[in-house]
């Protein structure tokens, strides 16, 4: 085997075992045994576990960050003076985020669930955060505009809030379709607190 097919070998077994067992149970050295290839390949490739792990689940990851932040960039570019919150106005954005997290089901079920020990065991808070910074900077401007205020407390509860939907999402619910149909109202009510209490009158 070429270096790339032997890499490739490796990634694909990791898969299967880091699915199977999770981060820290999971062994380089049946990994390595799966591929035909001995534990100093997994080494000479990766470094470690950890980059081993992160071989699996980094394209997934980026790519989910990404979709996030160009939602985000869209929305900033429009005018929060005249929006105003319609039933199923989200549901292209639900539709997207169901669909790449079960285009990458697996890993993303690594990330959520069997990262334990691993550098990317507090994936969900790395999210949370970012999420939390491009709303927190969403509902500033609106506030702005709209002569409110910023509960910060609701935002960070909402942010949560939303993160645990899609994991629960993914938990609970194999069918894509279904998934892209359970998620939409729970989109609506997160948009309709999120107009009407993470922003809010100033004399509340």
């Amino acid at each position: 085997m070429s270096d790339n097919e032997s890499r490739e070998k490796l990634i694909q077994c990791a898969r299967r075992e880091f699915t199977e067992k999770g981060f820290d149970k999971a062994s380089l050295r049946k990994i390595a045994s799966d591929a035909g290839l001995t534990t100093g390949a997994v080494y000479f490739f990766f470094k470690d576990k950890n980059g081993l792990f992160g071989a699996v689940v980094d394209e997934a990851l980026s790519g989910f960050m990404q979709l996030l932040k160009k939602h985000f960039a869209e929305e900033a570019d429009e005018d929060p003076a005249t929006y105003v919150h319609v039933k199923g106005d989200h549901d292209p954005l639900a539709e997207m985020i169901v669909n790449y997290l079960y285009d990458n089901y697996d890993v993303m079920m690594l990330l959520f669930d069997k990262a334990h020990g691993s550098r990317y065991e507090n994936v969900i808070d790395t999210i949370i955060e970012m999420l939390e910074t491009q709303y927190s900077a969403l509902a500033k401007k609106y506030a702005e505009v709209t002569g409110k205020r910023v509960n910060e407390y609701m935002l960070h509860y909402i942010t949560h809030m939303q993160v645990d939907a899609f994991e629960h999402l993914l938990n609970h619910e194999t069918d894509r379709e279904k998934a892209v149909e359970k998620i939409k109202p729970v989109i609506d009510m997160m948009i309709t607190v999120w107009v009407g209490y993470v922003i809010e009158d100033r004399d509340e």
